[in-house]
């Protein structure tokens, strides 16, 4: 039993289970607060999301909803993840993600381009807003963290702008793609078949999973990788072994960059959310991405489930009973979750700690 406490993906399931069960108890008590009556309701509603519909069609269907928004979460948390295994906080993953969107929808709506190049076109822009954090990582010391952040605020408002040229006349959002331009919405494969018809499950399901699978081979498996980690635990040691620490910084952002922005490109091509040219927030995506990374124990199949629940939470909000409860709560309860990945970690060391405590006492008693 100790070997199997030892092992080190069941020590991040065990942490990460106890971080979802302590968010959610903590969301049923802000509940049972704010009006005791409808707690137990709203909290299972939160649970159940897709399942609180009656009909296995629309529980289908619903549930497509969610696996789309899923997608471009697990892109934001392979990018957090990516760069953090390489020694480097992305956190201007949020501002990538931005960058992505405005790529492929303008591609889209303004020069009628087809799905294939608006993606590459996302991957490309947001892999060079990348590159700028790296550049001023690698050459001026310039923490990314600052960068990325200064970043974020810079690519929202610029594509804001861009965007304003292909939005609707009397609406500040953009132009519906099925309309415009067909071509460059996502192929469903069939699989919108699978969910009762749900347009929104398309090629990005499958495209999400691979690029989960490729992260942990090139991390794990490849000497470009073995480099890059090198590179991010100790960027004198890198160099003094003939690794060129510069070029790897900005690769690594540059990656890290171009799955954030292919992220933003499975959403926004499938046509199922149009770009708020007004909006004032940069969108959540790439800051969930880090809860979903560290959640996932930093593993990009890890990853792939975590972004699943905590998509699932955030969207089982709209079926709180809203006579008592804002939607928002669901939010409340991902906010705590996302607080308490912080500690996964620490509940590793705690747990290793006890293990090596009593196997220390058992070996002084024989």
């Amino acid at each position: 039993m100790r070997k199997v406490l030892k092992n080190q993906a069941v020590q991040t399931f065990a942490a990460s289970i106890l971080c979802i069960l302590a968010g959610l108890l903590i969301g049923y008590i802000v509940l049972l607060f704010i009006n005791p009556q409808g707690a137990s309701e709203s909290i299972l509603n939160i649970i159940k999301n897709f399942f609180t519909w009656s009909r296995p069609q629309s529980q289908l269907k619903q549930f497509g909803n969610t696996l789309a928004k899923t997608m471009p979460l697990i892109m934001c948390s392979l990018s957090i993840l990516f760069a953090y295994k390489v020694g480097l906080f992305n956190i201007g993953t949020a501002g990538q993600y931005v960058a992505g969107a405005c790529a492929s929808l303008y591609a889209a709506l303004a020069w009628h381009w087809g799905w294939l190049p608006c993606m590459l076109l996302a991957m490309i822009a947001a892999s060079l807003l990348g590159a700028i954090t790296g550049i001023l990582k690698a050459y001026c010391n310039v923490n990314e963290v600052i960068s990325g952040i200064m970043l974020n605020w810079i690519s929202l408002y610029t594509a804001n702008t861009i965007l304003s040229n292909v939005k609707e006349t009397a609406s500040p959002y953009t132009l519906y793609l099925n309309k415009e331009n067909p071509a460059s919405m996502l192929p469903t494969l069939g699989l919108d078949k699978l969910f009762n018809g749900n347009s929104n499950v398309t090629l990005a399901v499958p495209v999400a999973i691979v690029a989960a699978i490729l992260v942990w081979v090139i991390l794990s498996k490849t000497r470009f990788g073995y480099e890059l980690k090198a590179t991010g635990n100790n960027k004198n040691a890198a160099k003094y072994a003939g690794m060129a620490q510069n070029r790897n910084i900005i690769l690594t952002l540059m990656i890290s960059g171009a799955l954030a922005g292919l992220g933003a490109s499975l959403l926004y091509q499938t046509g199922y959310m149009r770009w708020e040219c007004t909006q004032s927030s940069v969108p959540a995506m790439g800051f969930n991405g880090i809860a979903a990374a560290f959640l996932g124990g930093l593993h990009p199949i890890g990853a792939v489930f975590s972004s699943f629940f905590i998509q699932h939470i955030t969207d089982g909000g709209q079926y709180v009973n809203t006579n008592f409860y804002s939607s928002q709560i669901s939010d409340v309860i991902s906010s705590v979750i996302i607080y308490l990945c912080g500690f996964v970690l620490f509940i590793k060391l705690t747990m290793n700690r006890v293990i090596t405590r009593r196997e220390d006492k058992k070996g002084a008693k024989q």
